[in-house]
């Protein structure tokens, strides 16, 4: 895939004029969007981010463009699981919901800086050091262990990481609109939005780790690497308040990352032996023998690990919440009655106490 540094240029600059325009446009002035506002809006950057793979395999091939379409529903999966945990940094800070736009907003521009690093980072490696496929195969077969067996109800808001940042930093303890820090009595306090940012892009960092490993298990291109990273955080804001409610019910979200990551760290691993130069594997020469994973392979299997993965945590979560419908109904059912119960033995109370009034 010839990709000029012009095109490189342009693609960079179109990325940045997105976000400048989103902040001007929809941050700036903090209010809680509308479904419809985010609605539309997801649906704008799903959009160009798929007719973006269209242009990728009509004028490159669609090698390269299954490739791409791969790499961003993995980025998009994965990206849908850090909202969750974004989720829980702004609970566990009480932020408003007028300002969570901004919190995300530089919470997703942390992100795209980050990973942006790791992947030049990550193509400086792949180009000088074949071997670098074992340590990220490995690096993401450990990965889907623990994403697996995470657990989410840790609040990042509480964490070590987070408590150092308290001590070393003074915090008042209420907003001040959207401010992140203000001056009180002669000294310049820090608020709890800016301590938000901070515990947001410290969790980017966390799950750029896997992210960037992950993708480069499916395309060697940095350029399809940065692209579909950032297509994969462009409207996640909106996506943020469009299914924040349907987040919750994700429950398996978890497993099926879990499966994507530890498919993608096999396939980096038989990568890695079909290409093999390490002395100690079978004396330096490539395990021709070993299986390549087609990229087509890979994005069915992506795409359904997805799709089973959501269909099966709605009907879970349906289920639950049908029977804890009825179980409501049920207590509310028995409070009733013991009420009933209760108001009929203080009325025969009453009743007696009288007639034995009156026979005094």
């Amino acid at each position: 895939m010839q990709v000029t540094p012009l095109i490189w240029l342009i693609t960079i600059a179109v990325t940045i004029l997105f976000f400048v325009y989103e902040f001007f446009a929809h941050v700036r002035k903090p209010h809680e969007p509308t479904i419809a506002e985010s609605a539309r809006w997801s649906a704008f950057y799903i959009g160009l981010a798929l007719l973006f793979g269209v242009g990728i395999g009509v004028t490159s091939g669609w090698t390269f463009g299954g490739e791409y379409f791969a790499g961003y529903l993995t980025e998009k999966a994965l990206s849908i699981d850090n909202l969750f945990v974004f989720l829980i940094v702004m609970t566990g800070f009480a932020v408003p919901k007028k300002y969570q736009q901004k919190v995300l907003m530089v919470g997703i521009i942390i992100a795209l800086i980050l990973r942006g690093g790791f992947i030049a980072v990550g193509a400086s490696l792949i180009e000088n050091f074949s071997w670098i496929f074992y340590i990220f195969g490995a690096l993401l077969l450990v990965l889907a262990y623990r994403q697996a067996f995470a657990s989410h109800d840790s609040n990042p808001a509480n964490g070590k990481f987070m408590q150092l940042v308290r001590r070393v930093l003074p915090v008042t303890d209420e907003y001040h609109e959207d401010k992140l820090t203000v001056k009180k009595g002669g000294k310049r306090f820090v608020t709890p939005m800016l301590l938000t940012i901070i515990a947001i892009g410290f969790v980017d960092l966390i799950f750029a780790v896997d992210s960037i490993p992950a993708i480069y298990g499916l395309t060697n291109e940095a350029y399809i690497v940065f692209t579909a990273n950032a297509f994969a955080l462009m409207g996640l804001r909106q996506l943020f308040f469009l299914i924040g409610g349907l987040l919750e019910r994700l429950v398996y979200l978890a497993q099926g990352l879990a499966v994507i990551l530890a498919f993608i760290g096999v396939k980096l691993v038989f990568h890695a032996l079909h290409v093999n130069e390490l002395s100690f594997i079978n004396g330096g020469e490539p395990l021709l023998w070993v299986p390549e994973i087609p990229i087509w392979f890979s994005l069915l299997f992506i795409a359904a690990t997805v799709a089973v993965a959501t269909v099966a945590s709605l009907l879970k979560t349906r289920g639950d919440g049908g029977r804890n419908d009825r179980d409501e109904v049920q207590g509310e059912q028995v409070v009733s009655a013991v009420s009933d119960d209760r108001e009929t033995d203080s009325q025969a109370d009453d009743d007696a106490s009288t007639t034995a009034g009156a026979q005094k």
